[in-house]
């Protein structure tokens, strides 16, 4: 292609103050064509995954890292070649996988390119590709002069398109195994090592055929086992979510911590050490409650939304901060404030594959009970999809977390940081219940508020709890309270 150039594009901060993002999938592959706007890749930051757009048209000459990789913010991840005129240096001889810089290449620029070791930063002692290690000075500055001659266009036509990219994805960090994220996850959870894994798939990529194949080689040893030790121990519990190849194969796996689970870990920590949690208890009687959500079910008004319990303890629990503003406030360390806030940001707990994450509700306090339905079931399905963006998962004032769900009763939530409050919701089941002075089966739950004990007293934390307990036992509250 004559008269064109190399475009980089860097790692955007897709959230405030990210640092860093992991490369989940690319979309495309040295040769394709992209448009302005076109998808190329999804990332994974320490909130959500998110779609990164191309912002302009061309032709993708290298991938700078494979997928798996996580890269800090601000470093080139992709270049494409774009036609309309001659770019600077500095922006085609990234595309050239060499140690030094081009001339007129600022100093700085190679610094900024290094590529970042899976979760943890920017390693002292591999701060280049492997490729860039073996590879000679004058090896390099060739391979840099005959990139440069095609893209002038004196190479071969056919081969402009595929040569330069060569080096680039494949020939990435060697020491990690090529494989996609269903097949890492899948490894995962048989607990397979993918480093011992022999690849069948092209280029060396490890398929889900491959991960079967060594659970079944690591297996067959056992097959001649002596009778007084397990053959099979993953047969055993067939119901398990994640099943060990073998007792035998491994004592220990480790997960590297990155992603929403390595943001989660440091905020739970800040957050337990930081504010004092108080908890409290209250065991309710919500068969009225049950009876009502299937009322609503059968409403014309909520045709097609998500109506369940948790819609009702979510409106309980706004109800009850209605009448209790103070308990939706937030302490201000450095100016040493109480803020209340005078809107309510619900924060729902969400279990997704990639961790917990918290996304909340904008402004629920003025939204109906439908409107309240309606986000609730967009919150949901979307956290399911992976596709929760970072500013709903930002700005929560209260948050409800529902480990009934999973069939527990109750539990101790530590809060979401810079929040007063957590309303967590156990398991609803029958129980025997003394109704109307007699001994009968009604559906009960309990619920704890843990909040924070420098703003929030025991008095104000019970009126919140008590008031949504009230609610839940007699929704006719809803009416007159609301």
């Amino acid at each position: 292609m004559t008269n064109a150039s190399v475009r980089e594009f860097k790692m955007p901060d897709v959230g405030e103050g990210l640092t860093e993002a992991e490369i989940l999938k690319w979309y495309v592959q040295p040769g394709d064509t992209v448009t302005d706007g076109q998808v190329v890749c999804e990332v994974e930051t320490a909130k959500a995954a998110v779609e990164l757009p191309i912002p302009y048209d061309g032709v993708v000459r290298s991938l700078h890292f494979p997928e798996g990789t996580t890269v800090d913010v601000g470093t080139s991840i992709i270049a494409v070649e774009v036609a309309g005129g001659a770019a600077p240096a500095q922006q085609e001889a990234p595309a050239v996988p060499a140690p030094a810089a081009e001339p007129g290449q600022p100093a700085e620029q190679p610094a900024a390119r290094q590529p970042v070791l899976v979760g943890y930063g920017v390693a002292t002692s591999s701060t280049r590709r492997r490729p860039r290690k073996q590879a000679p000075d004058t090896a390099a500055r060739q391979a840099a002069s005959a990139v440069q001659s095609e893209l002038n266009g004196h190479g071969a036509a056919p081969a402009a398109p595929v040569t330069p990219p060569a080096p680039a994805v494949p020939a990435a960090p060697a020491q990690r195994p090529l494989a996609k994220p269903p097949v890492r996850k899948l490894a995962k959870d048989l607990g397979v090592d993918l480093a011992t894994v022999t690849p069948t798939g092209p280029d060396g990529v490890i398929t889900r055929e491959d991960v079967h194949a060594a659970v079944a080689a690591a297996q067959a040893p056992q097959q001649a086992a002596p009778a007084d030790r397990p053959a099979a121990p993953a047969a055993s519990a067939p119901d398990r979510p994640t099943a060990p190849v073998s007792y035998d194969s491994a004592r220990e796996t480790r997960v590297p911590v990155k992603g929403v689970r390595k943001a989660t870990a440091a905020a739970m920590v800040g957050s337990a050490f930081t504010a004092p949690h108080v908890t409290e208890f209250v065991t309710v009687d919500v068969t009225r409650t049950m009876k009502l959500v299937e009322e609503l079910k059968q409403d014309k008004e909520f045709a097609g939304l998500r109506v369940n319990p948790l819609l009702l303890i979510a409106k309980a629990l706004l109800v009850a901060i209605r009448r209790n503003p103070d308990i939706n406030a937030s302490w201000d360390e450095a100016a040493q404030e109480i803020v209340v806030k005078h809107y309510v940001n619900l924060g729902i707990a969400a279990a997704t594959p990639r961790g917990l994450i918290v996304p909340n509700i904008k402004d629920a306090h003025a939204k109906t009970l439908p409107e309240l339905a309606a986000s609730l079931g967009e919150l949901v399905s979307t956290a399911r999809e992976g596709k929760t963006s970072p500013s709903a998962m930002q700005g929560g004032t209260v948050t409800i977390t529902n480990v009934g769900v999973f069939g527990v009763d109750t539990g101790t939530p530590l809060l979401n940081p810079g929040e007063s409050a957590i309303l967590a919701v156990g398991a609803i089941k029958p129980q025997p219940w003394v109704h109307k002075g007699k001994v009968k089966p009604r559906q009960v739950t309990t619920l704890a508020l843990s909040f924070d004990h420098r703003l929030v007293d025991g008095e104000l934390g019970s009126k919140v709890l008590a008031d949504v307990a009230a609610v839940l036992e007699q929704p006719k509250r809803l009416i007159t309270w609301a």
